[in-house]
């Protein structure tokens, strides 16, 4: 009798406990985004949703607090918007103190609703990234030589430099944008996980720049930071009839690397005179119609320090207005998902094809074994025609393929950096050994978008046609929404719909 007795006090008070608190926030957003680093707006807007387990709840007040300091005290709040009544939980825009550029920011909020029941969210934060072209004092820099073929796709160049950290790192924050595509590395460690950054936009009115946290990247005493640089859509071609250079004809990095230490100081390293170039990188060529050619045998660990760069030449300062410069706003490029094949095949014409049976944009991952100098080929193509072989017509003058040449000694893995593809079918060239299924893999790149909801019937073709949909979004959100995403073309919407009407 006793235990009966007290399972139903502990129901009851778990009933009262649930409906003290029935009212919760979650899903905190400023800007759309949860917790972001490296924030552009100087008065942010701040979302949340409330959630309840009762029936017809909504908010009748809300009270925004944001502070510099996690705890909140009274000398480090910026902002308190006292209590407003109102049911307003979407975008409500920032009234505090002038918000600095790279201060991380806490906030909460606290919300009452028609049930007599308040609530406190959980406490989340923001950072600031660079909010005035002064606060950039990174030069830009390019690195390749005078005098090379503009017409021509050239070698992705190589950048370097190597600092000391002076002390106990606290924290560390690396801004950076280019002219074309860039990949960064410090200390052999790859920065980030988006692909194609820093995407395409109009690059005269409005160039995105990345904030990464690289505290762990770095080490107290000597450092290097490396760099890639890809043609992406700034200069590599881009429409029609060989067009190319569209934004211009030389790329370039800004990268401004803020070092804070345990003791309060701070350091900047930045893009100047100092760093060095070189284009003798394993990367010969890189566009996004094309695809990639790589020489394995080229690999050097260039972003390492104590790395020999005797024969790396100095980079040229360009001056660029630095007003143009805003902070990623969009959900970047990233690897979303991996594809295996489901079959490997001889054509009518003989030529190894495998199919990953759905139409993907993104590239492949392979591995490869052979002699030192063999150079393998991977072209990507949607269809067969109608006889069953690889057709690559509708591509135009894209020609969507992987050139890679082996180092040779063991198992080789590649993947591309600076291009993608849309694709179902891939066709083996040159294969030094009888390729198989776990050769290859389709990575899919696109915007970082979450799934908000999935739709499902007892009809196979609205199914299909559902499945159809959300996979037309996967191939054509690439930091823009574009069009057809494999052919010579794949431009942002926008731009197509003018140069039609």
């Amino acid at each position: 009798m006793k235990k009966y007795f007290l399972l139903l006090f502990l129901l009851i008070n778990c009933v009262a406990f649930s409906q003290q608190n029935s009212l919760m926030v979650e899903q905190l957003r400023i800007e759309y985004q949860t917790n972001p680093l490296g924030l552009g707006v100087a008065a942010p807007r701040f979302s949340w949703k409330l959630k309840s387990v009762s029936r017809n709840v909504m908010q009748t007040t809300y009270q925004i607090w944001v502070s510099t300091s996690e705890k909140m005290t009274k000398k480090n709040i910026v902002w308190d918007s006292e209590e407003i009544a109102s049911d307003a939980s979407h975008l409500i825009e920032y009234q505090g103190k002038t918000l600095q550029s790279r201060q991380r920011y806490f906030w909460k909020v606290l919300v009452k609703d028609n049930q007599g029941n308040e609530t406190q969210s959980p406490t989340a934060f923001f950072e600031m990234g660079q909010l005035a072209a002064s606060d950039w004092k990174a030069q830009w820099i390019e690195p390749e030589k005078e005098g090379f073929d503009v017409k021509k796709q050239q070698p992705v160049p190589l950048l370097r430099k190597e600092f000391v950290a002076k002390g106990k790192i606290a924290s560390a924050r690396l801004y950076v944008t280019s002219h074309g595509l860039h990949e960064i590395e410090i200390n052999g460690k790859r920065v980030g996980d988006a692909v194609l950054a820093p995407g395409w936009t109009a690059y005269q009115s409005h160039l995105q720049y990345y904030t990464h946290d690289v505290t762990d990247h770095l080490k107290t005493g000597l450092n290097a930071i490396g760099a890639m640089l890809g043609d992406g859509w700034y200069r590599g071609f881009l429409a029609w009839e060989d067009n190319r250079n569209v934004y211009g004809q030389r790329l370039g990095l800004l990268a401004q690397l803020h070092i804070r230490y345990a003791n309060g100081s701070e350091e900047i390293i930045g893009t100047n005179d100092t760093w060095k170039a070189s284009n003798d990188g394993p990367i010969r060529e890189a566009d996004i119609y094309n695809g990639e050619t790589y020489d394995a045998r080229l690999e050097k660990n260039f972003s390492m320090a104590g790395f020999d760069a005797k024969n790396w030449w100095a980079v040229k300062v360009a001056d660029f207005p630095k007003n143009n410069l805003v902070a990623s706003a969009s959900p970047p490029v990233r690897r979303i998902e991996e594809i295996k094949p489901l079959r490997i095949f001889k054509t009518p014409a003989g030529e190894t094809v495998l199919d990953f049976g759905q139409n993907m944009v993104g590239w492949v991952r392979f591995k490869v074994q052979g002699a030192a100098g063999k150079t393998v080929r991977i072209t990507h193509a949607e269809v067969l025609d109608q006889k069953g072989n690889f057709y690559t017509a509708n591509l135009r003058h894209a020609k969507c393929e992987l050139n890679y040449t082996l180092k040779g000694g063991g198992v080789e893995t590649y993947e591309p950096r600076f291009t993608f593809m849309g694709f179902q079918f891939v066709r083996l060239e040159n294969w030094p050994t009888e390729a198989t299924l776990n050769d290859i893999v389709g990575v899919v790149i696109h915007s970082d978008m979450p799934i908000s909801g999935s739709f499902e019937c007892s009809k196979p073709l609205i199914n299909q046609l559902q499945h159809n949909i959300v996979w037309g979004q996967k191939g054509n959100f690439v930091d823009v929404p574009t069009d057809c995403p494999q052919r010579d073309e794949r431009l942002g919407w926008v731009v197509v719909h003018l140069w039609c009407y």
